[in-house]
């Protein structure tokens, strides 16, 4: 229980460092916009700083592919549909009855102007063979972790299923909340990343092939890639070598991070009004490497509500067509959800695992246990105390 009491002087104090940071930031949101001006200029020299030099920076960034100018996005009035995919869990906990994880699916199609039903379900499925447990221990990835990447890979392959599944002419839309960069994976040994990469990719490949534009959508970014990108205007050396000349320096003391903590978010939303998007950009993360021909690529758009980072995979964002497809369907599902895409938040709404389904779960598979002949089936001690409290 929360002693708000005692918390409420922290509170004060961690305000009053907010407003002060919220000042800072302010004067650093100017400086890059200056910087963005003068990228409109040095770009194709920045970018051939970048080329020749990327391998010595310490930071990752995102490159501008043709214009920087903002677009106007027109939201999608015409018939079309939406898919999207959501996934929640029950975690193994070994405390419980059984050490096993389960993967719930919320899958959404969204018809306009069609007069079709809309698909609302959830596929849930356990986990519990030794296979589906420890398989990862091998790579150092923890059971929690391992159960949070086949998650994700069963969104994807149920966000392609149902794309697959849709034969209608009608402009269509596949949605994933969050980001299509799988940044985690870059720590993990190769034979882990492909292990978890080949099928995303496969279902990938059958969505080019169908021309189905993919877009990941992320709510309250928190990239600083483009920012990153702008250190290179400000950097003192001739040859930006970060290895070289700074590593010796804190963060704050490099000569090129004057902009940190800045976000992307922070920078367009300064530059961008209502219903505009922000040029396109190709993310350069390290884990990009391992995606062959579907590359990454970024735009900044203002819904009117807030600052969304808008992901796209080469075949959409290359593709003028199903580029602005892609972002006028978004636009509209935000407007429909009022500030949120309307299909991710059915879609997480259909997956979420309350905890009610939990006990309900565990419940259950008790009982199926005992009708197979276990004894002694129960939660630990301390899950049991922890479930009746004696105070």
């Amino acid at each position: 229980m929360l002693n708000f009491v005692k918390l409420s002087s922290q509170m004060a104090g961690m305000s009053s460092q907010l407003a002060e940071e919220a000042g800072h930031l302010s004067r650093k949101t100017d400086w890059a916009l200056a910087l963005l001006d003068e990228l409109q200029i040095k770009k194709e020299e920045v970018l051939a700083t970048f080329a020749a030099h990327r391998s010595s920076l310490s930071f990752s960034c995102a490159i501008p592919i043709g214009q920087l100018e903002p677009t106007l996005v027109e939201p999608m009035n015409d018939r079309h549909s939406v898919i999207a995919t959501d996934g929640s869990q029950i975690a193994p906990n070994r405390h419980e009855i059984a050490y096993c994880y389960l993967i719930n699916v919320g899958r959404v199609v969204l018809h306009y102007g069609t007069a079709e039903y809309p698909l609302l379900e959830s596929i849930p499925e356990i986990y519990y063979k030794a296979s589906d447990l420890y398989k990862a221990r091998q790579w150092g990835i923890s059971p929690e972790e391992w159960m949070g990447l086949q998650r994700r890979v069963a969104e994807v392959q149920n966000l392609t299923e149902l794309c697959l599944s849709h034969t209608r002419s009608t402009p269509l839309l596949a949605l994933e909340d969050g980001s299509l960069i799988h940044w985690h994976l870059e720590t993990y040994p190769q034979e882990a990343k492909q292990e978890f990469l080949q099928p995303i990719l496969a279902c990938w490949d059958k969505l080019a092939e169908r021309r189905i534009p993919l877009v990941g959508y992320i709510s309250a970014p928190r990239s600083v890639e483009i920012n990153n990108f702008l250190r290179l205007l400000v950097c003192p050396y001739d040859q930006p070598q970060c290895q070289k000349h700074c590593a010796h320096l804190s963060l704050e003391e490099a000569p090129c991070s004057k902009l940190h903590p800045l976000r992307d978010a922070s920078l367009w939303h300064k530059c961008l009004t209502a219903n505009y998007a922000s040029g396109l950009w190709q993310s350069q993360a390290s884990i990009l490497s391992e995606y062959r021909e579907h590359q990454i690529y970024v735009t900044y758009m203002h819904t009117g509500q807030e600052m969304a980072r808008i992901e796209m995979p080469q075949w959409t964002a290359l593709d003028p067509e199903l580029r602005r497809q892609a972002l006028s369907i978004v636009l509209s599902q935000v407007q429909k959800g009022y500030g949120y895409p309307i299909a991710l938040a059915e879609a997480h709404n259909q997956a979420v695992v309350t905890s009610t389904d939990r006990r309900r779960f565990f419940m259950i598979l008790e009982q199926q246990m005992i009708k197979s002949g276990l004894k002694q089936v129960g939660t630990s001690l301390k899950e049991a105390r922890k479930r009746r409290s004696i105070a």
